[in-house]
């Protein structure tokens, strides 16, 4: 009974491996313009740490933590990205050159996802059940970026590079600084597939923007009633 348990579980492990390599050499050749053929997936380190993510998050599921905790941590030190096995990952996420990437036990990532090196999805400390971030689907996370807390963040929606953001973000919305700061964008073409990290807006000027409208007016209404005067 145990040997056919164990077949049982490798054959849905190379189900799992064979499906995935497919749908994941489509992610990476879809998503970087730099690869030149289909062989050159196997040097990158989103490929492999996707793949096993695949393998221990269906152990994780099937109670079997430890071993789908070993297998997050030998991807981890191959790779250098920490997936904990009980992410869930939707479809065509890649994680782009990939060092430092942090994903939490209670993530939940959409499907089309594009994440940055040194990106943390992860907790504030003071939690307790959910308390990884949630990324709808079409996100791109600009390297560097911190996404803290039981948080959600919309659909279509950009984290500029070194933006610490601990609040929900409604879909289509930009966010930079720290902490980020959310600007509705005007375009609604998906972050994850146009991979601009450059063009964004800044909040604060705009902030100050509108402050100098309002300095101008009031002086304008000043200068009106000393005239009056």
């Amino acid at each position: 009974m145990n040997t056919f348990i164990i077949i049982f579980i490798v054959l849905i492990l190379l189900i799992i491996v064979f499906f995935g390599v497919r749908k994941e050499v489509e992610t990476v050749k879809r998503k970087d313009p730099a690869i030149k053929s289909s062989i050159e997936v196997i040097l990158y380190s989103s490929f492999w740490a996707m793949i096993s993510h695949k393998i221990a998050h269906r152990l994780y599921k099937m109670r079997l933590f430890f071993i789908a905790r070993l297998i997050s941590q030998i991807s981890r030190w191959f790779t250098g990205i920490e997936i904990h096995p009980g992410a869930t990952i939707g479809h065509g996420v890649f994680i782009d050159h990939g060092m430092g990437v942090v994903i939490g036990e209670t993530c939940e990532i959409g499907d089309n996802v594009l994440i940055y090196q040194n990106v943390t999805l992860g907790g504030t400390g003071k939690d307790t059940g959910k308390r990884h971030p949630t990324l709808e689907s079409n996100v791109m996370v600009g390297a560097g970026a911190k996404v803290l807390g039981p948080i959600t963040i919309g659909h279509d929606s950009k984290i500029g590079a070194g933006s610490v953001v601990l609040k929900d973000i409604p879909p289509y919305s930009t966010v930079v600084g720290i902490p980020g700061r959310p600007v509705d964008r005007k375009d609604c073409t998906a972050p994850s597939d146009t991979l601009d990290q450059v063009r964004l807006p800044d909040p604060v000027e705009m902030e100050i923007c509108k402050l100098r409208v309002k300095i101008e007016k009031l002086e304008n209404e000043l200068e009106e009633l000393k005239n009056e005067k």
